[in-house]
């Protein structure tokens, strides 16, 4: 096929000039660098005065992005920040007392409090060590810190420092057992004698080690970690606790990734991860009880539900099933304001069962204040885990209630829940999504984004902190993507638009006020070009779902009667939307093959992000099962609705989409005629274990999972043209993917499919080059199988 098209790039114009298909775009422009589009701003973020608005941009076309900013009186006017302005900046992250007065914040082994009314900073200790997110306690009169896996407490009265915590690496006997033999002692002290930066920095290190013992008392007790790694660390406000997750983890074999154009010369082994199923993970919660000197570990094993098998279990009847405790993960421990209460998120490793708990600081008991349950796998928004995001989860200012997200509803919704009676509120129900829910500064308020006016459009949103009426601050259609000022006062906007990529907006925060555009980085040869906006549409899937899609029309003049299908990646991702997309290149694509007479139709198919749980769960223990046939009822739709030749149908996709463009070409051959899959998942037994385990739990646990969902068990299907490309230094999709389906094509007798590899390509492509030369492939193999009489 592929040395077919150099005569078929000869044929191709006239061919297209006699239909008068043509275009303003070709490949090569789309896929150029993409400063070729236009400066866009990027990080954006606010100084700490609520003042300016910082962010990257390029508008000069250097070789790299530098910091820029705006003043909220003069918005219009963008200026450079010089270096040292940049270097005396006071950053945003610190923690602030309750009066929002003071701000504390770090630097490497500086401790700093920063004066907001007059705008002076003082360094209160530095230390030889890092030390690291420092917070004011509950009664504001200390400053509690982290370092070297450690709690230090700092009195501001007085000055002192205070070692809380004293917890080692190692076990008890290793360190007792520290004493170097004869040979050893001599070969160090040589080595110490000859190498001045290696006798600097054991100094270094036995000076941190003496700081730290000048603050603690030598008698008491001492917490090893023996082989483990500690996690989640975090202090009571009260200063009363430190809680800390121990983590046993065995990765197991990584695969190798052959780099064959190293700048050495030489053939060199990337780092890559393990298969799905070679995660040995294990996770205990402790608890150091400061004044008591002592720490209690957790015995999560009564958990409701902890010892319940899942229902794929009932497909292998000949299998021995244990029914015993699941291990399981837990979340970093959330103190309440005052310290004297605690709740941690626990998930099984697994990934079907959440509880939520709280934890008794004396007898380190719990009690489950939420339990939730999915024969799937639990994620969405806020919900946490691997793919799907951060946990939202703490305290109100009450002291009583906490927060989270759940998909309960069928969507992921932001809940309060009271301690002490256990009542539960949804203070966000509805269709549609919630996400990064924030508390405002004077805790009467919540703060958050969601789709609640369209699955395909992001807003922002403020709310009473116990629910209520509900204000939208946002109107632009599209993606709103706020950063709030940090005195709430002003909202930095960065917004997009189906054909308009992100600039920066500013607005107060009111429903009212008037939205102001900061930037405008399209460059001049972009908008020569009438970019469309893609129809929103929703067609019927053969089980009565209604399925969104994004859908590009030629004119009547030039329409082709061909079809293109388009499979965005990630599989939990959504692209079927208002707003610029991430694939920013295929949509510059599909309008040249829209301008070329091809109808092109773009799905979020079961298991896309944005539709909540019920679809996000819909490829459960089959991929390429209703996301594929998505795909089929989305080329019906075109048939029925648009005239097209169920015989000019092609396909296309990369990562997931190049999984699911394999699985039409080899399973749904009368549906489609050609396809390209670009860096395919090709067996998924291959592919890793946070992602893949969840969907479809372990290769030796439930193989009719993997068999049913992998391309390389169907390859005997395929009667199309087929086109495979794939990065050959892809250490997420492993270049090993193609290669082992390769010799399964080969062993079939199989004619019409040709390989294209990219040697310095990762899985993201990178060099305009690869790009141009990946997709002027697809497009030739369209040209050739759908568009020839």
């Amino acid at each position: 096929m592929l040395q077919r098209f150099a005569f078929l790039a000869i044929l191709c114009l006239p061919f297209l000039q006699l239909n008068a298909q043509t275009s303003e775009l070709s490949v090569q422009k789309i896929m150029q660098d993409p400063q070729w589009i236009g400066n866009f701003p990027d990080r954006v973020r606010w100084g700490i005065h609520s003042e300016n608005v910082y962010f990257q941009y390029n508008p000069e076309g250097n070789a790299a992005d530098s910091l820029y900013k705006i003043t909220i009186d003069d918005p219009q006017n963008i200026i450079k920040v010089s270096s040292e302005e940049s270097k005396a900046m006071i950053p945003t992250y610190g923690n602030f007392s309750n009066d929002r007065k003071k701000m504390l914040y770090t630097d490497d082994g500086k401790l700093i409090i920063y004066d907001m009314n007059d705008r002076s900073k003082k360094e209160l200790i530095s230390l030889p060590f890092r030390i690291s997110d420092p917070e004011f306690s509950a009664s504001e009169n200390e400053i509690l810190f982290k370092a070297e896996d450690n709690a230090f407490i700092y009195k501001l009265e007085n000055g002192t420092l205070q070692q809380l915590t004293n917890i080692k690496s190692g076990s008890k006997k290793a360190s007792a057992d520290k004493k170097l033999n004869e040979k050893d002692q001599w070969l160090q002290d040589e080595n110490l004698d000859l190498l001045q930066v290696v006798r600097e920095r054991k100094e270094n290190r036995e000076a941190s080690k003496k700081y730290r013992e000048s603050t603690s008392d030598p008698e008491e007790f001492t917490f090893f970690l023996d082989s483990k790694n500690m996690s989640n660390f975090v202090i009571s406000p009260n200063a009363k606790y430190a809680a800390f997750s121990l983590i046993d983890r065995e990765s197991g074999k990584n695969t190798g990734v052959p780099n064959y154009v190293d700048e050495s010369g030489y053939t060199e082994d990337l780092s890559a991860r393990s298969k799905v199923g070679d995660l040995k993970y294990s996770a205990e919660l402790a608890l150091y009880q400061i004044e008591k000197d002592t720490v209690l570990k957790f015995d999560f094993t009564s958990l409701p539900g902890i010892s319940k098998l899942p229902d794929y279990t009932a497909d292998y009847p000949e299998k021995e099933w244990k029914e015993e405790p699941r291990p399981v993960i837990p979340s970093s421990m959330k103190f309440s304001p005052e310290g004297d209460k605690a709740v941690v998120n626990i998930r099984s490793t697994d990934n079907k069962d959440r509880w939520i708990v709280a934890v008794d600081l004396e007898t380190g008991t719990f009690e489950t204040l939420d339990h939730q349950r999915d024969e799937a796998w639990l994620a969405g928004p806020g919900i946490g885990y691997t793919y799907y995001g951060y946990e939202t989860m703490g305290w109100l200012p009450d002291n009583k209630h906490i927060y989270f997200q759940t998909e309960e509803s069928g969507y992921s919704h932001l809940v309060i829940l009271n301690t002490k009676t256990g009542k539960k509120k949804d203070l966000t129900p509805g269709k549609y999504e919630v996400f990064d829910p924030m508390i405002s500064n004077d805790g009467k308020y919540w703060y958050f984004t969601s789709s609640k006016v369209h699955a395909g459009e992001r807003h922002f949103y403020k709310m009473p902190l116990m629910g209520g009426n509900v204000e939208q601050l946002t109107s632009m259609t599209g993606n709103n993507d706020v950063r709030l000022s940090p005195d709430e006062s002003q909202m930095a906007i960065t917004y997009s638009y189906m054909n308009k990529p992100e600039e920066l907006f500013l607005k107060e925060t009111s429903t009212t006020a008037e939205t102001i555009q900061v930037t405008d980085g399209r460059s001049e040869a972009f908008k020569a070009y009438d970019w469309r906006e893609p129809q929103l549409i929703k067609f019927t899937a053969q089980d009565g779902a209604k399925v969104p899609a994004r859908l590009y029309l030629p004119e009547e003049d030039v329409k082709n009667d061909a079809a293109i299908v388009f499979v965005h990646g990630a599989g939990y991702l959504q692209n079927a939307h208002k707003w610029w997309s991430s694939y920013f290149r295929e949509y510059m694509f599909h309008n040249l093959l829209t301008d070329l007479g091809y109808t092109v139709i773009d799905i979020d198919y079961r298991g896309s992000a944005g539709y909540g749980r019920d679809w996000r769960t819909g490829i459960y223990r089959h991929m390429g099962g209703k996301d594929l046939s998505d795909q089929v009822d989305g080329v019906k739709y075109l048939i029925d609705e648009h005239d097209i030749n169920p015989e000019k149908v092609g396909i296309y996709g990369g990562s997931y989409g190049g999984f699911i463009t394999l699985m039409a070409l080899f399973t749904e051959a009368d549906t489609f005629q050609a396809g390209a899959a670009l860096r395919s998942v090709t067996d998924w037994a291959h592919y890793n274990h946070g992602y893949t385990s969840n969907i479809l739990n372990e290769p030796s646990q439930d193989p009719i999972s993997y068999k049913r969902s992998s391309p390389i068990y169907f390859a005997e299907g395929l009667e199309g043209d087929l086109l495979i490309a794939h990065g050959m230094v892809d250490v997420n999709v492993h270049f090993q993917d193609v290669v082992r389906l390769s010799q399964r094509l080969i062993e079939l007798g199989k004619e019409n499919w040709e390989l294209a590899v990219y040697p310095v390509e990762d899985h993201g492509f990178v060099e305009p080059s690869s790009w141009t030369d990946e997709y002027r492939r697809i497009l030739e193999l369209f040209n050739e199988n759908l568009l020839e009489e």
